[in-house]
C-alpha cells in the first residue's frame, strides 16, 4: 500500500512538474516584414534556432508587408494581443519615443556591443541619445547593372553620375536593346521616399533646416526633376510610378532592365540561376553622385529590432533580439543581408561569392544619407509620395509639388 502511494506521489509529482514547466514557457509575439533583406523562411530558421537554444521560450512569428509594419506595430500597443519584439524602420525611433511604443535599451547595451557594430549601424536605433533596440538590418540602395547588355552596347564601366546613367540608357534605349532601360521603387509608398532620398544626397539637398521643410528648393528640388525628367524622357519604365523593390527585382531578373536602384538582397537573389535569366550578369555599384557636388549617393534603409512598451517578457524579448542580431548569426545569413558588425566584412564566409557588393557596400554604407528625423515622419512622408507621384504624372511642376508637400507636411 506504502509503494502504491508512494508512485501515486512520485507520479502526481512528475504532473506537477510538467504542468510547472508548461506554465513557465513564455510565450514572445514577433512581428517582422515579408519582403527584401532576410526573407521569411531566413527569419522562421534563426527562430528556430533560438527556441532550439532556449527551449523555455516560444516565439510566434507574424510577418506584414513593410507598408503594414508601422501601423500594425503601433495599433496593437492599447490591444490585449501586443508584439513583444517588432522591427521597426530607422526613420520610426523620433516617433516611437515620443508616443511610448518602444523601451529605452540604453543600459543593456554593452560596451562590447557598441565597439563591434559598425557606427552608421547605431543611427537606426537612436534618437535623443537613447538607443531603442539593436541595429538588425544594415541596408542602403544600390545601382544594378545588366553587364551583358552594357557590353552590348559597346559602355566600358558602369555610370559614375546620375547624368552618366541617362546617357548610357539613351544608348541602350537607341541601340535597340531594350525599350525602357531603368526600373525604380516609385509606387505611392516609402519605396519611392527612399529613391528621391538617394537623389536628394547626390544633390547635396536638405530636407529640414532649423525643424521646418527646406525640400522646396535646391538639391531636393533637382533630385525631383531628375526623376520627371528620367520618366518623361522614356528611358525609365512607365510602370516604376506603380512598382515597389519585388517589381523591380523581378523586372531585372527577367532581363528587362538595364539598371535599377534597389537594396542589397536583390543581388544573390538576381544571381540565383535557379529563379533569374540574368544570374552570372549581375552588375553592382554604389549609386551614383552628380559632378562636382557627389561621388556616390544612398539612403539609410536600415532596421532595428525593439521591445514594445507594451511587454510583459522584456527579459525573454531582449535575449531573442541579442540572438538574432549576433554576429554568429548575422554571418550565417549575409547573403541577403550584410552584418552589422565590423569584423564580419574580414571572414570569407560572409564575403565569398559577393566579393563586388561587398566592396559597393564599403561605400554606399559610409554615404548613407538619412530620411529627415522628426516624430511627424509619417505626415512627411506621406506628404512627399504625393508630391512625386503628381510630378511624375504630370498633375504639378516639381517645386510647386514640393511647397504643397512642405505646407502638408504637419511641420
Amino acid at each position: 500500500m506504502k509503494q502504491t502511494v508512494k508512485m501515486l506521489l512520485g507520479a502526481g509529482a512528475m504532473t506537477a512538474l510538467l504542468a510547472s514547466h508548461a506554465l513557465a514557457e513564455t510565450q514572445l509575439n514577433a512581428l517582422f516584414m515579408a519582403q527584401a533583406a532576410y526573407s521569411e523562411a531566413d527569419v522562421r530558421a534563426m527562430t528556430e534556432a533560438f527556441t532550439k537554444a532556449n527551449p523555455d521560450i516560444k516565439v510566434n512569428l507574424e510577418f506584414v508587408p513593410y507598408e503594414g509594419l508601422h501601423d500594425k506595430t503601433v495599433l496593437a500597443q492599447g490591444s490585449g494581443g501586443a508584439y513583444d519584439v517588432v522591427l521597426f524602420d530607422v526613420i520610426w525611433p523620433a516617433e516611437y519615443a515620443a508616443g511610448n511604443v518602444l523601451v529605452d535599451v540604453s543600459p543593456r547595451i554593452t560596451e562590447e556591443m557598441k565597439k563591434g557594430v559598425l557606427p552608421g549601424a547605431w543611427t537606426t536605433v537612436q534618437y535623443d541619445g537613447k538607443y531603442y533596440g539593436m541595429p538588425w538590418i544594415l541596408d542602403t540602395k544600390y545601382l544594378f547593372y545588366n553587364k551583358e547588355i552594357l557590353e552590348k552596347a559597346g559602355i566600358k564601366a558602369p555610370p559614375k553620375t546620375w547624368a552618366e546613367l541617362s546617357e548610357q540608357a539613351k544608348i541602350i534605349q537607341d541601340k535597340g536593346l531594350l525599350k525602357t532601360p531603368i526600373s525604380w521603387s516609385w509606387a505611392q509608398a516609402e519605396a519611392a521616399i527612399c529613391d528621391f532620398t538617394t537623389l536628394v544626397a547626390a544633390n547635396k539637398g536638405d530636407f529640414l533646416k532649423d525643424g521646418k521643410p527646406a525640400f522646396a528648393e535646391g538639391g531636393a528640388l533637382d533630385a525631383l526633376t531628375y526623376m520627371v525628367d528620367s520618366y518623361k524622357s522614356g528611358l525609365t519604365n512607365p510602370n516604376s510610378k506603380e512598382f515597389l523593390e519585388e517589381d523591380v527585382r523581378k523586372v531585372f531578373q527577367n532581363g528587362e532592365a538595364a539598371f535599377a536602384l534597389n537594396w542589397t538582397y536583390m543581388y544573390n537573389m538576381a544571381n540565383d540561376p535557379k529563379d533569374s535569366k540574368v544570374a552570372g550578369k549581375v552588375g553592382v555599384v554604389p549609386a551614383p553622385g552628380v559632378a562636382g557636388k557627389s561621388e556616390v549617393s544612398a539612403v539609410n534603409g536600415s532596421m532595428g529590432l525593439g521591445i514594445t512598451s507594451a511587454s510583459q517578457h522584456q527579459e525573454e524579448a531582449w535575449k531573442y533580439i541579442t540572438f538574432m542580431t549576433s554576429q554568429a548569426t548575422q554571418n550565417q545569413y549575409a547573403k541577403l543581408s550584410l552584418p552589422i558588425w565590423a569584423s564580419s566584412y574580414e571572414d570569407p564566409a560572409v564575403t565569398k561569392g559577393q566579393e563586388e557588393l561587398i566592396a559597393a557596400a564599403k561605400q554606399g554604407l559610409a554615404a548613407m544619407y538619412p530620411r529627415p528625423t522628426t516624430p511627424k515622419y509619417q505626415e512627411l512622408s506621406t506628404a512627399l509620395q504625393q508630391a512625386i507621384q503628381e510630378s511624375l504624372l504630370g498633375q504639378a511642376a516639381p517645386a510647386d509639388a514640393l511647397k504643397t508637400a512642405a505646407e502638408n507636411s504637419g511641420l
